[in-house]
């Protein structure tokens, strides 16, 4: 059966260069299996409506005047409402609205900061593709070895994951809080295999389908962490991963020992907490990106 597709392009606020965004996605180890990327185009699955949708994007103009070409595939017709739920994921999960500006000023007059602000400029964090799925990805990981973590994560994506096949590769979008939802317990426990992380798992994915990402996305960063510590499961630092790293949510920091060995590495040791976040405070609002530069940099 031949598949419906629509084009169109998205205009990134500047400076973003797409090549950045690829690299970075090719050394995240929870997001590494999840597309298919070359040197000029990167191809994912996301469901919308209970319907997998594949988008490929390649990049148009310069890194000061940047844009994005996108493909998207899928069983039935494209509507407007549709490709504008595409098109918001999309826009989401790259940043492509992160104006930069503020958080480069600042960057440059930080004489030690300043060569890792040269070696990435143009990067917009690259978030998980929803906050749900960096929800999940903090428990797995959370006292868990990487490798582990990793492969719970993709028997979750390959058992339950919606997939559509395109130029013969098989696509699968992370499946929905709704989908895990309808999940048996006996399922879950056979693809994560231990039993903490299963009952967090399953709290996570209460909380998720009782709440509407509008919210995440845009109330007081405070009444969502909040939110956030009231699951099971999720503490402090988890929070405020996901408020960072599934919702790019920038005001403050997760401190854990790669962001302190990044720093350090940057700004000269002893890195302690404390200097770490006299250094952030200088950053103001953007500290979590500034963050996000020195663990890019770092790894």
């Amino acid at each position: 059966m031949g598949l419906y597709s629509e084009e169109g392009s998205l205009r990134p606020t500047p400076p973003f260069d797409f090549a950045k965004s690829l690299d970075f996605l090719g050394m995240f180890p929870p997001m590494r299996e999840d597309q298919t990327v070359n040197e000029l185009s990167m191809t994912k699955a996301v469901r919308v409506g209970g319907r997998p949708i594949v988008f490929q994007l390649k990049p148009t103009g310069t890194i000061k005047m940047p844009g994005l070409k996108y493909t998207m595939f899928a069983e039935r017709p494209f509507s407007r409402g549709l490709t504008e739920v595409v098109i918001d994921r999309i826009s989401f999960f790259l940043s492509l609205t992160d104006d930069l500006d503020q958080f480069y000023r600042t960057a440059i007059n930080d004489a030690n900061f300043a060569p890792t602000l040269q070696k990435l400029y143009g990067l917009h964090q690259v978030k998980f593709f929803t906050p749900f799925e960096c929800a999940c990805w903090a428990v797995l990981s959370q006292r868990n070895q990487l490798s582990a973590a990793q492969k719970a994560k993709q028997a979750l994506l390959e058992r339950f994951g919606t997939g559509l096949e395109v130029n013969g590769h098989q696509y699968r979008a992370f499946p929905e809080p709704s989908q895990l939802g309808e999940a048996s317990k006996q399922e879950l426990k056979g693809l994560i295999r231990h039993e903490r992380r299963e009952e967090y798992l399953g709290e996570i994915i209460k909380a998720f389908n009782k709440v509407d990402e509008r919210f995440l996305r845009t109330a007081d960063y405070d009444k969502v962490e909040e939110w956030l510590k009231n699951i099971r499961g999720i503490g402090e630092f988890s929070a405020k991963l996901i408020l960072l790293r599934g919702l790019g949510r920038m005001e403050k920091l997760a401190v854990e020992k790669r962001l302190i060995a990044a720093a350090g590495k940057v700004y000269g040791k002893p890195m302690t907490t404390q200097r770490l976040h006299v250094i952030a405070e200088k950053y103001g609002k953007w500290k979590g990106y500034w963050a996000y530069y020195l663990r890019t940099a770092g790894a």
